[in-house]
Order: structure tokens, then sequence, then C-alpha cells
């Protein structure tokens, strides 16, 4: 990774906590040797006749077709939700804070809208899955929402965990070293049991993945929260 110039300014730490870690494709490494692969860090670039131009490059690199892989922003997809700019910065609260997300989905100042795929982990195909269930076991009158003042205050103590380990970036909310403590909410909250293993060392020394909540509702009860 030196040797291409690809070790990162943060720690594996703090990788794994902010959902920041990458896996390289198959011979990526045997590409970057044989030159079929180049890697360059430009501040800025230009698109022109001849494919692009690069800062500090004499001549631009002859492409056919160029690709932009430019991410997203999250917060701004539920912004322009509104058309209040009373909610829209309601919504995703300022840039020195998490988006405010009670159990990474329900805005306590808007508890009327629930967002599901927001906060980032290990497996976002799973986790909304479980959100989605949860907000269904809401809407169907199994529990209830804490008041505003206890939702703004478990708001925080997700921030101040994610300020602490995942550094500066923070507002992609992730839960990934915490996946498993947070379903466990989830499921308290939804009257299911959270230990979803089949034995008692099983539940200390395995991992918990998504066969762990194969049929989570299948014996949950209704109560209030």
């Amino acid at each position: 990774m030196k040797k291409h110039g690809m070790v990162p300014d943060h720690s594996l730490f703090q990788a794994l906590a902010a959902a920041i870690i990458c896996v390289t494709p198959k011979d990526h490494y045997k590409r970057l040797e044989e030159g079929s692969i180049m890697l360059k860090k430009y501040k800025t670039f230009s698109l022109c006749k001849e494919g692009v131009l690069v800062d500090g490059e004499p001549s631009p690199v002859k492409s056919d077709v160029v690709i932009f892989g430019t991410g997203f922003k999250g917060d701004e997809k539920i912004k322009d939700m509104f058309t209040s700019e009373y909610f829209r910065n309601v919504a995703i609260g300022s840039e020195s804070t998490t988006v405010p997300l009670y159990r990474q989905c329900i805005n306590p100042k808007i508890p009327q809208l629930a967002v599901i795929g927001y906060s980032d982990t290990h497996s976002n195909m799973y986790a909304s899955d479980i959100r989605a269930k949860w907000l269904a076991r809401f809407l169907d009158g199994s529990f209830r929402l804490p008041n505003v003042a206890a939702m703004q205050k478990d708001v925080l103590e997700w921030e101040k965990y994610m300020k602490r380990y995942c550094g500066r970036y923070f507002r992609r909310s992730s839960i990934m070293i915490l996946n498993t403590w947070y379903n466990d909410q989830l499921c308290r909250d939804m009257g299911c049991n959270p230990r979803r293993k089949k034995g008692f060392f099983s539940e200390l020394f395995e991992l918990y993945g998504p066969g762990d909540y194969a049929n989570l509702l299948s014996n949950s009860k209704s109560k209030e929260h």
C-alpha cells in the first residue's frame, strides 16, 4: 500500500468504526505492478476533446469513457424532501452534529417521518430490513415512542459515540462496531428476545449475522415502549 501511495491518514480502527474500509478487487496489486491500473491524486481536473486534463500534467489523459465515482450525500436527500427551511434544517441537524435520528430511523422533532437506510453498517441490506420491521411494529401500535426529550437524549448519546470513534467521519452515522448492540435495542422495542443464538456458548463466542434475525417477529409480543 505504501509503495503505491494507498496508505490512508486514518487508523484501521477508525476505518472500521466509520465504515470507510475498502476491499480491493481481484488482482488489484498485480495490475498496479503491470501498469494497467494507475493511481494518481489530483485536486482539480477538467474535460477536453481528447479526454481529461488533470492538475500538474503536461498533456491530457486520452480517454474514450470517463466514470465519475462521486458518491452521494444522504443528508442532502433527507433535506431535499422538505420545502420549509425550518424542517430542512431540523431534519439533518448542523455540520457539527450527527443527523438526529432516534433508533437511526425517526427524527425526534419530526416523528411523522421515518428514514430507513441512512446510517451505515457492515450489511446495509439486512440492517434496513430489521429497521423496516421495527417501523412496521411501531405503525401497528405494538410499542410507543418515548417523549421528544428522551429521544433527543438517546440521539445525543449516539452522537457522542460517533464523534469519539469515527472522528471527522461522524456525519456518516456509522454503527458498524455496535451493530449487534443496536439490533438488541430494536429487538427489545419490538418485544423480541435479543439473544438470537441457540446456546450459551454460541451466544458468547459466535458472530451475529443476518441469519440470526430470520423469522424475527414470529415469537414477538406487543408492548409499550
